[in-house]
């Protein structure tokens, strides 16, 4: 596994991309759905399900992130990652709350519910789906060498953003053996294998290439332009998916 760390970067030619007109027939960027899950949580396998179906919906982005301290209940989950613990925390921090739990889902990084409540969820997606705000437009795409390229158009920045690559497995079957879910197979989708700051936009358009072999997981890659340091509103994002053999 790829664990946090920094990628290194490959800076190329700034490319003006594609006309205004083109731009101006864009759809919105896809709405981000982060999961905050455990194999070791016995109230998980629901929302576990309900991002698998999100997964399918072209306007939405769903990751599933999987957290390390449910392991000591009696199993050890084996996607559980420290950085998806620590971005849990941060989102914590940054949105007020007094505690940290499972399973919880986090809509373009403003607002949070319990990943099960399907009507709840649903509202949140909505509520991004009809934010009209402009957003820089980001692309990702493979390279004919493997490498990953990444695009950030100019635009208006209040504050700078981080830039994060995400790779993701694109879904996992496991029998659980002990713990809250003894007996049970569980299905996770779109698994955030690796996670890494790739870089900070400031306005100015932006071109990036990342090593192939520095992204993990089999399911693709996403990119997410973050304000802050790295848990504040997500205000572009893109994915490309790997595919399926």
């Amino acid at each position: 596994m790829i664990i946090r760390g920094a990628f290194a970067l490959l800076l190329l030619a700034l490319s003006p991309g594609p006309p205004p007109a083109a731009r101006a027939a864009d759809a919105q960027p896809p709405v981000v759905v982060e999961l905050f899950t455990s194999q070791g949580c016995s109230s998980c396998p629901p929302a576990d399900a309900y991002l698998g179906e999100l997964a399918q919906r072209p306007n939405l982005l769903a990751l599933s992130f999987h957290v390390d301290y449910w392991n000591y209940i009696g199993w050890t989950d084996p996607f559980a990652t420290k950085f998806a613990t620590e971005r849990q925390r941060a989102y914590a921090r940054q949105l007020n709350l007094r505690y940290i739990y499972t399973p919880q889902m986090v809509v373009n990084g403003t607002t949070q519910g319990i990943g099960s409540e399907r009507a709840s969820i649903a509202e949140l997606i909505a509520a991004a789906e009809a934010d009209r705000t402009p957003r820089p437009r980001v692309t990702v795409a493979r390279r004919p060498d493997g490498a990953i390229a990444i695009h950030v158009d100019a635009a208006a920045a209040a504050e700078p953003a981080t830039l994060w690559l995400v790779g993701f497995d694109r879904e996992h079957t496991t029998p659980v053996l002990r713990g809250e879910n003894e007996g049970q197979t569980l299905k996770d989708y779109q698994v955030v294998r690796s996670w890494s700051r790739a870089g900070t936009w400031r306005g100015k358009a932006l071109d990036l290439a990342v090593p192939a072999d520095q992204v993990g997981g089999d399911g693709g890659v996403a990119v997410l332009l973050q304000q802050g340091d790295g848990a504040g509103r997500i205000i572009g994002a893109a994915m490309l998916k790997s595919p399926v053999s």
